[in-house]
């Protein structure tokens, strides 16, 4: 087994599948002990459990709903019970609508925002008071705030609030030694990418990138395990547009 995570405890929100579920398996391959955050899927949740202790590694899934902050602060809380300590949060957690404008509805706004800024950005609060020292914090965007596509305004927009503030905060941070980043996947093959699309439009976002393929979970959680790890220590307040060429 790898160690560049080597007695670190780690914290995934949404982690039961998708690039969660990666991100936890290669934490856990690096020598992490993790929580795996999950919100209503708790088969996957203890299927990501299972597969990781198979493998050698350390893992527990702990189910919250991180717009809510009363359990935000519980997830944290059991974490720390759990594994005594806390070293890297990635806020992975989050969900996309995407509709023109004049079909949003005040109940998509606030279910959006509610889950990918709010969520992301109390879950950051938590952790000023819970990470240890030199800890990391990787927050999640997209590459879609870098393009102009219709009916992702409120998407992009939520996104654009999530690279703004972890922007900000990193001075906040920087005097624990601890880092805090965002990553910006653009297309990404998982179970939900496809949902609602076209053939003829996942071929067109595949065109807009270098290497003329999706990108595949282990692509993202590639950047996101070195965001984590000891060599990132010069890196914050950035977002990495982890998107092969796709802007």
């Amino acid at each position: 087994m790898e160690t560049k995570l080597a007695g670190k405890v780690a914290l995934i929100t949404g982690a039961s599948r998708g690039i969660g579920r990666r991100i936890a398996e290669e934490f856990a391959q690096h020598g992490a002990k993790v929580i795996v955050n999950f919100v209503s899927s708790s088969d996957q949740a203890e299927a990501v459990v299972h597969g990781i202790k198979k493998a050698g590694g350390d893992a527990v899934a702990i189910q919250a709903d991180i717009s809510r902050l009363s359990e935000l602060e519980r997830l944290y809380l059991e974490t720390l019970k759990t594994f005594g300590k806390l070293d890297i949060v990635v806020n992975n957690a989050g969900i996309i609508i995407t509709k023109p404008i004049i079909e949003m509805t005040e109940s998509d706004y606030d279910k959006l925002f509610a889950i990918n800024v709010k969520g992301t950005y109390f879950s950051c609060q938590l952790a000023a008071k819970h990470l240890s020292a030199n800890g990391r914090i990787i927050n999640f965007s997209t590459s879609v705030a870098g393009q102009m596509f219709s009916s992702y305004s409120l998407y992009a927009g939520s996104k654009g609030a999530v690279e703004q503030f972890s922007r900000q905060l990193a001075k906040e941070f920087g005097k624990k030694g601890i880092t805090i980043n965002t990553v910006a996947p653009g297309p990404v093959n998982t179970e939900l990418f496809a949902v609602g699309k076209t053939q003829e439009q996942i071929e067109t976002l595949i065109a807009m990138n270098a290497f003329g393929r999706l990108a595949e979970v282990e692509d993202i959680a590639s950047v996101v395990l070195f965001l984590a790890s000891e060599e990132s220590q010069w890196v914050t307040g950035q977002t990495i547009r982890a998107n092969g060429g796709f802007i």
